[in-house]
């Protein structure tokens, strides 16, 4: 007697549909917005496909605010802040995998305490420590509260546990310290962890507009995302194909990487969570 195949794990009509459901309403708003932006001011809440093209809305958004000061300011905060997380969430979660001190699991149930704070809860004490020591309106003043990552010390740590220690055993028979040792045995094979942690970061603080907004008073420091609320101002009015036009300009960089690299973003991920 034959049995029809098992379905097991096989994804069922309805979890297309759902899925392809929700890919919908991620993707309208997308589509909106480049509707809006390609084309004329009047057609912003008409869709005509007859309606001319047009680059004239970016344009106009480009001339609008210092964008090119925008683009290097969140450039240089983002490659900051994630430089420095990488480095300083290496060093604690080597020390918190292979280094046995007093208080060590007090100092990483610590660590983990700060995944469960909202970060919106320490924007009074973040300011005022920025104002004394003189980083307000600076992008180290930005930076400076996000440079050591809870989540990146955690990811490493497991990470570095799963590491055979015989790895460290050869290295010191070759003469490797404990950072050569770090570096070319721990950092390797974490390599899938670095990148899919760096992706989260990247799209968090080119994304991050609450903290930035309150600590920067001009354009010397001020990120895209704040740049963005110049063309809200209710004495200008607001254009919706001028929005849309700059929202573009801004997501482009993470828009254009995502659509390059997708195969590469979804095995980083799926390798991380493996780990």
């Amino acid at each position: 007697m034959k049995h029809p195949p098992s379905s097991l794990g096989q994804p069922t009509w309805l979890d297309q549909l759902a899925a392809w459901l929700l890919a919908l309403l991620w993707i309208l708003p997308l589509a909106y917005a480049v509707w809006t932006a390609f084309h004329p001011g009047e057609f912003s809440t008409r869709f005509a496909w007859n309606a001319p093209l047009t680059l004239d809305n970016f344009r106009r958004a480009w001339a609008a605010a210092p964008f090119a000061r925008y683009f290097l300011n969140t450039t240089l905060l983002v490659i900051m802040i994630l430089a420095l997380q990488l480095v300083l969430s290496t060093l604690a979660a080597y020390a918190f995998a292979r280094y046995r001190f007093r208080g060590r699991d007090v100092a990483f149930a610590l660590v983990l305490v700060q995944l469960m704070i909202m970060p919106d809860i320490l924007l009074v004490e973040n300011y005022k420590t920025m104002a004394r020591l003189g980083l307000v309106d600076t992008l180290l003043g930005i930076g400076l509260p996000y440079f050591a990552s809870a989540f990146a010390i955690f990811l490493l740590r497991q990470t570095f546990l799963g590491v055979p220690r015989e790895l460290d055993e050869a290295a010191r028979v070759e003469g490797a310290g404990p950072l050569q040792t770090l570096w070319r045995v721990y950092v390797p094979l974490a390599r899938p962890v670095y990148t899919a942690f760096g992706l989260v970061s990247v799209s968090f603080h080119w994304n991050n507009f609450l903290w930035p907004l309150i600590i920067t008073n001009s354009t010397n420091a001020r990120p895209l995302t704040v740049g963005l609320q110049v063309f809200s101002s209710v004495d200008q009015g607001v254009d919706w194909s001028v929005i849309t036009a700059a929202t573009l300009m801004t997501a482009a960089p993470l828009l254009i990487g995502f659509l390059l690299f997708q195969r590469q973003f979804v095995q980083s991920f799926m390798r991380a969570g493996i780990k």
